[in-house]
């Protein structure tokens, strides 16, 4: 379960009361994304609040876009989240899809590649290794609470990205936009032979949509505001024309069945996003998690 991180009326108290009934529920990881120019929390100062306000879900953060950041300070910041959480850190890293979150972040938009990614990634790997990476007298730590570091995941949608990243990556997480569950098991069937060649362990694979439960329109019109709210950066008319058929709307009925068929592709994990701060949608998916997980092989 995604929190509500980019609603406008999140605040601290919100974000506390859905982190700990995250934590109480069904779910295998409570989830939260990255913008800069944006009014939603810093990610990584969240981070450190969350190790507190949370003793057993798995945390993470998707998608961190390394080029937004020092590379060394980034790893410093996340071995620490590791650290405070006891080791149940996971990190989505992307390439990002917003010009003005390079620029406000003061970062270069001609970073924004795969390279460039790989890159900063391989110097994180380094600072976790504990090897020294700067003129300095002990190398910077601290060091993660998980050997080698936090689990990483690339964040894409991209067949091109994703073989890249599998000398790299512990698997994938992305986003899925209008549930299309032929071309999710295209991408997912990539991963599967990109690690086989690059000689690894089989992929973890995630992905994601956008929700709301309810009965009859006000769903959909939940998820149709949200998405004009996020989506600040795409022309209205667009966001407008794409609403109808993006994210998931509808009864909990129907929600079981989107679980069972993202299962049936081999799906490892689905990072539900929600589309209002109301808790009483959380507690009415963690109630219908509770009831299928012990039948069906995935987590949410």
């Amino acid at each position: 379960m995604t929190l509500p991180v980019m609603e406008p009326d999140v605040d601290a108290k919100i974000l506390k009361k859905w982190a700990q009934t995250i934590d109480e529920g069904p779910f295998s990881s409570l989830c939260w994304g990255e913008r800069i120019a944006f009014a939603n929390p810093d990610s990584l100062t969240l981070l450190g609040a969350l190790s507190g306000w949370t003793e057993r879900v798995p945390l993470v953060a998707t998608v961190v876009v390394p080029q937004l950041h020092n590379p060394v300070m980034l790893a410093k910041a996340l071995a620490t989240g590791d650290l405070l959480s006891g080791g149940r850190l996971t990190v989505g890293i992307g390439v990002g899809g917003r010009h003005e979150d390079y620029r406000a972040a003061g970062a270069d938009p001609k970073t924004q590649t795969m390279r460039e990614m790989a890159e900063r990634v391989a110097v994180m790997k380094r600072v976790w290794a504990g090897e020294k990476v700067t003129e300095s007298v002990l190398p910077v730590g601290p060091r993660p609470a998980r050997d080698g570091g936090p689990r990483l995941l690339v964040g894409t949608t991209g067949p091109k990205t994703l073989r890249s990243a599998a000398q790299w990556a512990d698997g994938i997480t992305g986003i899925s936009l209008d549930l299309d569950l032929d071309k999710q098991s295209e991408l997912f069937d990539v991963a599967r032979d990109a690690w086989a060649a690059a000689d690894k362990p089989k992929p973890h694979l995630a992905t994601s949509f956008w929700f709301a439960i309810g009965d009859g329109d006000a769903p959909r019109a939940q998820v149709t505001q949200h998405l004009l709210h996020y989506m600040n950066w795409i022309p209205r008319e667009y966001v407008e024309a794409m609403a109808p058929t993006t994210g998931w709307a509808g009864t909990d009925a129907e929600l079981v069945a989107v679980l069972r068929g993202f299962a049936e592709i081999g799906t490892s994990e689905l990072h539900l996003i929600p589309t209002s701060t109301d808790i009483g949608q959380l507690r009415r998916v963690a109630d219908l998690v509770g009831e299928i997980s012990a039948q069906t092989d995935i987590s949410a």
